[in-house]
């Protein structure tokens, strides 16, 4: 689980990098918000969008060389989208790196919920939340780098991508013998079970209603955050960038506790309880002045990405016979949606401010909130999909 969640750690500081260079580009290339919300379109969509096909094609056949591959891809797009002042390139290479951010998800979430054993929340918590340390870890990388640097300074993230896919190749081998024996599969486990089908595609798709709700609000926050700071609030963009560092850190720890409270008290639970803390918090952020808001800030991240997890793992228990495919839409399509709602909500911020656009990602959740009341109380079927040990 700790190569697993190191190589998480690694693409999603990919994603991080991205927010956190869009002051900068603003700066030195004078990009529309709009245009800069597409940047970040051009990574979350890439990286999400096509995962569900990778998906399906580790359900097929397997494909964990897919981890390292995806690891060292990412940030050299990030690298290359330094490189040159065409806007196209720029867009073109930030594809390329959310390319290996898909390619890495699905075998490595699969991988994960096969390391897990029965407490499948909890497990998956500590797997996603390399990926949340990673989104922090991002600005934290790249902010000084670029400041020294300049925005080639990008490049930073290309060492320790390496060093992580090092240690997934050498680590490959072993990870493969988690995997289920020859079809030692859920399908097993729900015949003896004998309750609901295997396959619950209706509840499936209104688990990614409310995914694609959260990403939403989550990615609109994750890309105005630091312009906020620094065109609303007036501050320096490191300190905008900081306080996208604590968002990421909040997320972090809401992913470590989410996990085991959605094994203790139901998905279900953990779920509605996000959806009706967000809003609160997001007005709280616009009250409050630069310090406040970044502890605020924390609070949002933990609650908002304290399901990250969670859902992956109803997603799989939703979709017991294609994990695969389930980890690419829960951990990408779904994520994905909040690509467009970056660009929908850059178009908001050119024509009404930054102000009023997080007064409309602060009511977003509640469109979530109807969503997961309409998800079954009971909990999913629980299947056996972990593997022998090793």
């Amino acid at each position: 689980m700790g190569t697993l969640s190191f190589g998480h750690m690694m693409v999603d500081a990919c994603q991080g990098a991205v927010p956190a260079l869009l002051p900068f580009l603003r700066a030195d290339r004078h990009y529309s918000y709009a245009a800069l919300s597409a940047l970040v379109l051009a990574a979350t969509v890439a990286s999400s969008i096509v995962q569900p096909f990778f998906g399906h094609w580790s359900d097929r056949h397997s494909v964990p060389w897919l981890m390292p591959l995806g690891v060292i891809l990412a940030p050299t797009g990030i690298a290359l989208a330094t490189l040159t002042p065409s806007y196209a390139a720029t867009f073109s290479a930030l594809v390329l790196g959310g390319l290996g951010v898909a390619a890495f998800h699905p075998e490595g979430s699969r991988f994960a919920n096969y390391v897990s054993g029965k407490d499948r929340a909890t497990g998956m918590s500590f797997f996603t939340v390399g990926g949340n340390l990673g989104f922090a870890l991002g600005p934290l990388l790249v902010t000084p780098a670029v400041v020294v640097f300049g925005l080639h300074g990008a490049s930073v993230l290309l060492v320790p991508a390496l060093v992580a896919t090092a240690i997934l190749v050498h680590e490959l081998p072993r990870l493969r013998t988690f995997r289920p024996q020859a079809g030692a599969t859920v399908r097993r486990s729900a015949a003896t079970a004998g309750s609901a089908p295997r396959d619950q595609w209706g509840e499936f798709a209104r688990l990614t209603a409310v995914i694609g709700c959260r990403s939403f609000v989550y990615f609109g926050i994750l890309t105005f955050l630091p312009l906020y700071y620094v065109s609303v609030l007036h501050t320096s963009k490191a300190q905008g960038s900081l306080t996208l560092a604590a968002l990421l850190v909040g997320g972090g720890v809401g992913t470590l506790t989410g996990g085991p409270l959605a094994d203790r008290f139901g998905r279900r639970a953990v779920l509605l309880a996000s959806m009706v803390c967000a809003p609160g918090l997001i007005l709280a952020f616009l009250a409050a002045g630069p310090a406040v808001g970044a502890f605020v800030a924390f609070l949002i991240g933990a609650v908002t990405v304290s399901t990250f997890a969670v859902t992956v793992v109803m997603g799989q228990e939703l979709l017991p016979d294609r994990i695969g495919l389930a980890s690419g839409v829960t951990l990408g399509f779904g994520i994905g949606m909040g690509g467009v709602g970056a660009v929908l909500l850059g178009l908001v911020a050119d024509r009404l401010g930054l102000v009023r656009t997080f007064d409309v990602i602060a009511a977003l959740p509640v469109l979530g909130l109807a969503f997961t009341l309409t998800l079954p109380r009971r909990p999913p079927l629980r299947t056996s999909v972990q593997g022998t040990s090793p």
